[in-house]
């Protein structure tokens, strides 16, 4: 059986980028969380405030180690598996890196050792300071590596020479056409995602009847992030949507598995699209759903799959579910923030099982809705790693496919025995709880995954589409 190199790269970087996008996710929200608790326990001398940073702070640390090694590899296989797309867009994306290196890791690198190693050896304020700090430039990784990641979807400020891409102006580089649509989605996404790890770790020990004050406070916080955050997130959402449709219609009509650009698009609710015969099979769809939410007319029109050349297609299958998958999770955090803000209202949330049970096993629900809207963004993008610029059969390195699948299987086995071990010295830390008693796992209490390395976030994204 012959082996094609370009497949066996791409699902190489796709298994490593797996891991570690969900790592910075948690991070940036996990940063944002402890500073918050920090915050409080200076204005209020609460105690409890305290604690809860203190027991949060210990999974930010295995979470980041963890982060540092999956994002450690993505780098090398920008050089061992895609030198070319290196060679062609380094130009710009090179220094895009560097600025993310020069601000957010350095800022994150001078305070993450006072909050890390801080308590009791640094004044209270230093080590609030070092929190809040650690949290912005986490922010600010962020900020650096979805603006090359946008780049390559929207690449604006640069000219073509000798085949290779050049910057003209790095303020049209930096704030790309979908940058500041792309940004908020992922930050928010962040946010939301420790907000339900939050909720099901406090959900977990209120089921278990430990730490009550601390498991109170986790839930408040994180039901308050989440009814006001998600639906925040749902209009943030919609308008990169419209923002995609106007600049990236080949993956607009692949979301919404639409073939037919002559006539109005309906919403697809579920189908499996066939891509040789060009056609949806068991469609179950609204008329012309699509076309309202896209062209905002009933009788909108806008491209779809037949326009655009076979070759030039992006696939189908992993943008269409993945888009569903994504929106719905979406509806449950909303529903998980509502719902529990009522209860908290009503004084009931504290004991209504039903809701602390759902809630306890929520936790994945975050990193399965970013993988999702990678999926989405990346999948959506092909065949190209730089949109209009390389294509990703053609930013391969001269490597055998043999060489390419030995490593792959390296990084399984190792991936599979690192990232074990975090997350069960995750899960005791997790057991051992806030207040230093433990509590026994049951075999429905499913641990809150450990994810973090926020600078690391950007090896992910800039080339999270090969």
């Amino acid at each position: 059986m012959d082996l094609d190199p370009v497949v066996l790269a791409r699902l190489q970087f796709a298994f490593t980028v797996s891991f570690h996008i969900i790592f910075p996710s948690f991070t940036i929200g996990l940063s944002a969380f402890i500073a918050t608790l920090e915050l409080l326990w200076i204005k209020t001398d609460r105690d409890v405030f305290h604690r809860l940073s203190r027991f949060w702070t210990k999974i930010f640390a295995v979470s980041f180690a963890m982060g540092v090694v999956s994002g450690i590899v993505l780098s090398y296989q920008f050089g061992t598996n895609w030198s070319r797309f290196s060679e062609v867009t380094g130009s710009v994306i090179g220094p895009l890196i560097g600025f993310e290196v020069l601000t957010a890791f350095f800022l994150e690198a001078t305070f993450l050792g006072v909050m890390l190693f801080g308590w009791n050896r640094v004044p209270r304020w230093l080590h609030v300071l070092a929190c809040v700090m650690v949290a912005v430039g986490t922010a600010m990784s962020a900020f650096w590596i979805l603006s090359a990641n946008s780049w390559m979807q929207t690449p604006t400020g640069y000219e073509m020479r000798d085949g290779l891409a050049y910057p003209l102006d790095w303020l049209e580089i930096i704030f790309n056409p979908s940058f500041l649509h792309r940004l908020p989605h992922m930050l928010l996404a962040a946010y939301l995602t420790t907000s339900l790890v939050v909720l099901a770790v406090g959900a977990r020990y209120l089921l278990a009847g430990k730490f009550p004050e601390e498991s109170r406070v986790m839930m408040q916080m994180a039901i308050g992030m989440l009814a006001i955050v998600a639906p925040i997130q749902a209009y943030v959402g919609d308008a990169h949507g419209l923002n995609t449709a106007k600049y990236q219609p080949a993956k607009i009509a692949a979301i919404e598995a639409h073939w037919d650009g002559s006539k109005p698009a309906p919403l697809v609710l579920f189908a499996w699209p066939d891509a040789k015969a060009e056609k949806n099979l068991f469609e179950i769809s609204i008329p012309r759903g699509a076309s309202l939410m896209i062209t905002h007319s009933l009788d909108g029109l806008f491209p779809g799959l037949k326009d655009f050349a076979p070759n030039d297609r992006p696939p189908v299958i992993g943008p269409f579910f993945g888009f569903r998958a994504m929106v719905g999770i979406g509806v449950l955090m909303i529903l998980f923030g509502w719902v529990g803000a009522f209860l908290l209202y009503k004084r009931k949330l504290y004991d209504s099982r039903w809701y602390l049970y759902l809630a306890h096993l929520a936790w994945p629900l975050g990193f399965l809705a970013i993988l999702s809207g990678w999926i989405v963004t990346e999948q959506g993008r092909q065949p190209w790693l730089a949109y209009n610029i390389l294509r990703t059969a053609d930013a391969i390195s001269p490597v055998s496919a043999g060489s390419v699948a030995f490593t792959l299987v390296l990084f399984v086995l190792v991936y599979g025995i690192v990232f074990s071990m975090g997350i069960y010295y995750i899960n005791r830390l997790i057991v051992k709880g806030p207040g230093g008693s433990a509590i026994a796992p049951s075999g429905n209490d499913t641990p809150s995954r450990p994810i973090a390395a926020a600078h690391e976030a950007g090896r992910e994204a800039i080339a999270s589409g090969s």
